[in-house]
């Protein structure tokens, strides 16, 4: 199997940028370039994100689930700003410890909750009660 061509940096830097607010941008840069779909820019100090991890800690669900909708990776941050309890209740459950993990920019699996507004306090509340029972 040959291997492909990396994606232009400059690129993967502009997605995961525009992946903060601006779903028209996304969405022509995706229409161009497909496999910047699960591409994945790091800040520096390996402090790695994906476009649906921009849009996840930034409540940015229209351009969510544009992503998810488009093949991008499913991951507990964005499942948890998305409202999603039983993908969130599933992941901690076989998983505790990743409640500690910070998301994107070090930003807590918590904050993603908050940033997801109503849709998203069932998943806030189980959180907060897990961190309850942690102290």
């Amino acid at each position: 199997m040959d291997p492909k061509p990396a994606l232009v940096a400059s690129l993967v830097q502009e997605f995961i940028g525009n992946a903060h607010g601006d779903l028209n941008r996304v969405q022509e840069l995706l229409a161009r370039e497909p496999a910047l779909i699960n591409a994945c820019w790091d800040w520096g100090g390996g402090d790695f994100e994906t476009a649906l991890g921009a849009a996840a800690h930034m409540g940015r669900k229209d351009i969510a689930y544009f992503l998810l909708d488009h093949g991008a990776r499913l991951d507990i941050f964005a499942a948890a700003m998305l409202g999603k309890l039983d993908v969130v209740r599933a992941a901690l459950t076989a998983f505790p410890e990743t409640i500690k993990t910070p998301g994107p920019h070090g930003i807590p699996l918590i904050a993603h909750a908050k940033a997801g507004g109503e849709e998203a306090l069932s998943v806030l509340e189980y959180l907060e009660s897990l961190l309850q029972e942690s102290k």
